[in-house]
């Protein structure tokens, strides 16, 4: 029988995201609702529920508007969040994309997407227009007020001029509208646009806010942004359930460890929403010593696993619980949460499945499902179930089976007390800092090299990053090619996380009888290696 949550249920409200967000927003007046580190620019709750609506128009009068597709790209920003939910306000779906992808990547997003549009950061606009020469017809708009405008590139917030404060008379079905499309690699290929519904994002507010276990933000409390806003763990901390809940959100554009701590001392924040490369260096790094960082009451971390040592390391030194949550893009964020309670609080564990959802572990070998602690792959099914990958249905298909069932591709058991603990992969993804990494990508780049007759590419544990790419390459007769030029060859066609950092030359690739390659003979004899 399928494991369903044992948290009382909770109520969706049959509403669309920007009705659950924004309810009650105006009411909380000045109180900031996000503060961008970087400019010391702040916006108030009441200013952001009066500043979208008009953006929102502002788009529609543009002609953006239900249906439509929107590619964002650039850093962490005030306009970034505004971008997001006034497209989703005027009907359309936002396409978030690492403000770090190439040109090359950024073409593959829109075309994916099937984009009209590109809103990016004023810095990227050399990408982005790289990146549109391919994609005639796509619009460009800057992430940013009037004085951020090119002439080939009108300004975001400029659009809000002359429109009134209201929000557009738009019809959404919140089950079947989607309102963003991350984007992920699933268990195997390249980067897909994940369709994501209204139901889907305020489904997974409210269910995780029905964990009552977990340690939540309270209203006019603070935290600092330090996650990216294009990654669905940001998506959901930090440009939705967070505002929802009256929370200011302080944003870091780029992650620098003193920093971070300077804006959780000065900010008086309680609770740190984290990945364990962040961790690892609050854990481990003499600089933490200087701060006072005793109102902090708690960490969630998620976005890749977390292990023992390293949860005991973080809580020891800076003496409060830390728990993990699991889940994926095409679940909306997290299908599992951690419990912060004394007794109860097991942080290498994925957590406890979410209210409303139900989970079963089911036999590699046989299809079958198996009971308490025996191991198989992990299978989700409930309302933060994506909606599919957007213009790929054999993918679709692949992942979710006719019974609703998302297949997650991770391999872990079920204890007694419900918690569900993570194993192994048989996906293929590679999660580098918490951000995916796909073999088959990097594989398509290196053998586009001359002198490289055969490639594969595999995770390879790492203490800082979690994983890194490790590339396996079988030269062409005659070539000279070294480990430094095959890295620094991928290096200039790919984003900084997706960089090769370790090659080893083999004769030969192992592959089955069909010519897939066989990753986890290689993943195997990494691990005999490391003993």
């Amino acid at each position: 029988m399928p494991l369903a949550s044992a948290y009382p249920a909770v109520a969706i409200p049959p509403v669309s995201l920007t009705q659950h967000v924004f309810e009650g927003m105006a009411a909380r007046g000045a109180q900031p609702a996000y503060i961008d580190s970087a400019t010391g620019e702040r916006i108030s709750f009441a200013e952001l529920a009066a500043l979208v609506p008009r953006v929102a128009r502002g788009l529609m009068a543009q002609g953006i508007g239900p249906g439509d597709r929107v590619g964002l790209l650039g850093p962490n920003g005030i306009a970034y969040a505004v971008a997001f939910h006034a497209l989703a306000a005027a009907g359309a779906a936002s396409a978030p994309m690492n403000g770090l992808s190439t040109p090359t990547e950024v073409a593959h997003y829109l075309r994916t997407a099937g984009a009209r549009m590109l809103l990016v950061a004023p810095a990227l606009l050399p990408v982005a227009r790289e990146a549109l020469a391919q994609l005639p017809g796509v619009r460009l708009m800057v992430l940013g007020p009037a004085t951020d405008a090119a002439a080939d590139a009108p300004a975001l917030l400029a659009l809000a001029e002359g429109q009134p404060a209201e929000w557009p008379a738009v019809a959404i079905d919140p089950a079947e509208h989607v309102v963003t499309l991350p984007f992920s690699s699933g268990t195997t290929g390249l980067p897909k646009g994940v369709m994501l519904t209204h139901r889907n994002l305020v489904a997974e507010c409210v269910l995780a806010s029905g964990v009552t276990d977990a340690s939540l933000m309270e209203p006019g409390e603070t935290i600092v942004a330090v996650l990216p806003f294009f990654h669905i763990y940001g998506i959901i901390c930090f440009l939705n359930q967070n505002l929802r809940l009256g929370v200011t959100v302080v944003i870091m554009p780029r992650f620098d460890l003193e920093r971070y701590l300077q804006l959780v001392v000065e900010h008086g924040v309680t609770f740190l929403h984290v990945v364990p490369p962040i961790l690892l260096a609050l854990a481990k790094h003499p600089i933490v010593a200087k701060y006072d960082l005793s109102r902090v009451r708690g960490a969630l971390s998620a976005a890749a696993p977390l292990g023992t040592e390293l949860a005991a390391a973080f809580t020891a030194r800076l003496g409060v619980p830390i728990a993990q949550a699991y889940g994926m893009t095409e679940l909306s964020g997290a299908s599992h949460l951690g419990p912060m309670v004394p007794g109860r609080n097991k942080p290498a564990s994925a957590g406890q499945l979410m209210p409303g959802l139900e989970a079963r572990v089911m036999d590699l070998a046989t299809d079958r499902e198996v009971g308490v602690g025996e191991q198989g792959e992990i299978q989700v099914r409930g309302p933060v179930v994506m909606k599919g990958y957007i213009g790929n249905e054999a993918a679709t298909r692949a992942t979710i089976d006719q019974g609703g069932w998302l297949h997650t591709g991770d391999v872990g058991h079920v204890d007694a007390d419900g918690d569900f603990w993570i194993v192994d992969r048989v996906k293929e993804l590679i999660k580098y800092k918490g951000l995916q990494v796909a073999p088959a990508e990097l594989e398509g780049v290196l053998i586009e090299h001359p002198q490289v007759a055969d490639v594969a590419v595999i995770p390879l544990p790492d203490p800082e990053a979690g994983e890194i790419p490790k590339a396996y390459v079988v030269r062409k007769p005659g070539a000279d090619l070294d480990a430094d030029a095959v890295m620094a060859y991928v290096a200039e066609r790919v984003a900084p996380q997706k960089r090769v950092r370790a090659v080893e030359f083999v004769e030969q690739i192992p592959r089955s009888a069909s010519g897939k390659i066989l990753r986890r003979l290689l993943v195997e004899r990494e691990r005999q290696r490391a003993g």
